[in-house]
């Protein structure tokens, strides 16, 4: 058992990080929000447009769930959002969205777009640098122990949702987030094939964390 002074400095080192990586992320998701929003008025589309569509990106959302998930217990440590946002469960689901906006931007998207000065520091950011610190910190401070196989079935709930209101919007607006979800270019078939193959990495991906987790408790407990 750890003595109150290791808690206070473990408590005190997961408040920190979790402020860093927090407030870099808020960085990262405003200065997108800056960069789409003057992006669709230079297209003629308007400011709107570009705030909407913005808020189309798996890679944005997941940020923005990042960022809410480490700065608002910090604010409000009272409230039952914290005590939701705080829970392993939780927080080892965001840890597998935030890996697959990773995963997935360098297997399907990195030789489809270039982009260049501020948005190339953003892209970092939100594809590398937010994911890898998110990852750490799940590393370092999550509890993982009691995490269970039926996790998974509650953490596909987003992924799910997210999918269906992107191919719903496409079909009203014609307009996609992604390549490999543009029904007028690639159909339906392949689309929810894409999407399939998506959610499937996201599964393997969810479990090898809840792997690592009881792999954890099982260590914990022969070693007591």
């Amino acid at each position: 058992m750890a003595s109150p002074i290791q808690s206070s400095r473990f408590s005190l080192a997961t408040t920190l990080y979790a402020a860093l990586t927090g407030g870099l992320t808020w960085i990262a998701v405003v200065l997108q929000f800056h960069i789409t929003t003057n992006k669709a008025i230079e297209d003629g589309l308007g400011f709107w447009i570009g705030a909407t569509r913005y808020f189309g990106y798996f890679t944005v959302l997941t940020n923005l769930l990042v960022a809410i998930a480490l700065t608002v217990p910090l604010i409000v440590p009272w409230h039952r959002i914290s005590s939701f946002l705080t829970h392993p469960s939780t927080r080892t689901a965001i840890a597998g969205y935030i890996i697959m906006v990773g995963v997935a931007y360098y297997l399907l998207l990195k030789n489809v777009w270039n982009p260049q000065g501020l948005q190339l520091f953003v892209h970092h950011l939100l594809h590398s640098v937010i994911p890898i610190a998110y990852v750490m910190f799940w590393a370092m401070f999550v509890p993982k122990t009691r995490l269970q196989w039926r996790d998974l079935l509650v953490w596909l709930i987003y992924p799910l949702i997210y999918l269906a209101i992107a191919l719903m919007r496409g079909a009203l607006f014609n307009w996609y987030p992604y390549p490999f979800l543009e029904v007028d270019k690639l159909g339906y078939p392949e689309v929810l094939w894409n999407s399939l193959e998506l959610l499937l990495g996201f599964a393997v991906v969810s479990l090898g964390l809840i792997g690592i987790g009881r792999l954890a408790g099982y260590w914990l407990k022969q070693n007591q």
